[in-house]
């Protein structure tokens, strides 16, 4: 019953079609785990039932191995004694060939129980020989099964640790702006713009003063005096007089 169990275990896991249950399972990374554990022990378990199932029938082709054999020497037996009671007989010896003939059919009997033997084990050689090949077969297809398992299991840890990547990657932005992800940024040059024309503002408003707006007064007075000790230059040749170094006018009482 143990044989049959297992090898009905390993038919059904052969025929599990992998990616149906996975597409239909919730949590496909744990059907991949559970998968992996039943296909595991499922191999122990056959390899077990398989080194029994082969060592029964490496004891079946011993035992068919010795009827076979033993066949052969009762009739090795069988015809030496047959011999020996025809040589007797041809010296008129009757009674001792007789005798010897009487060996040669017990030994010939022997003989027939032992192919009797023989044969009747054939079949469950046989049998067994078929079972042995198909649980090895189907020991082999379960560990291709298992790799798949395991090449399938990598694949999707690996695709959820990518999506895990993104997830977190997307979070990160969304965090920033869902819109924008320079809002940052953005939001920094808006606020050096907005220092830059409070400074400016500032600086027209300090040329709107009175103050400056004398300054600007002094500064054309300026630039007239520079022109007019220019035209001196140009006309009278020598330096024009300071207002300072200029002499003042006699005193007249």
């Amino acid at each position: 019953m143990a044989k049959q169990s297992i090898f009905g275990r390993i038919s059904t896991l052969m025929k599990a079609n992998i990616n149906a249950m996975l597409d239909s399972a919730e949590d496909p990374q744990k059907m991949l785990d559970q998968l992996v554990r039943d296909y595991t022990n499922s191999i122990v378990d056959a390899e077990s039932a398989i080194a029994e199932t082969i060592g029964n029938l490496r004891l079946l082709e011993r035992d068919h191995e010795e009827d076979v054999q033993s066949a052969r020497e009762w009739g090795n037996k069988a015809l030496a004694a047959s011999k020996k009671a025809d040589e007797l007989r041809g010296t008129g010896n009757s009674a001792d060939a007789d005798k010897f003939d009487n060996l040669a059919k017990v030994a010939i009997q022997r003989q027939m129980s032992e192919e009797n033997e023989a044969a009747a084990l054939a079949p469950s050689i046989a049998a067994q020989t078929e079972v042995v090949a198909k649980l090895k077969d189907g020991l082999n297809g379960m560990k291709q099964k298992l790799e798949q398992l395991k090449s399938k299991r990598s694949e999707l840890l690996a695709r959820a640790k990518t999506a895990e990547a993104q997830t977190k990657v997307h979070d990160a932005v969304k965090s920033i702006d869902v819109l924008d992800p320079t809002s940052d940024l953005g939001r920094f040059e808006d606020k050096v713009r907005r220092q830059e024309a409070i400074a400016q503002g500032k600086q027209e408003l300090a040329a709107s003063t009175l103050d400056a707006q004398f300054n600007e007064l002094e500064d054309v007075g300026e630039l007239t005096e520079v022109e007019a000790r220019l035209a001196a230059l140009k006309t009278g040749g020598s330096a024009p007089q300071s207002a300072i170094d200029a002499p003042s006018a006699p005193y007249t009482p």
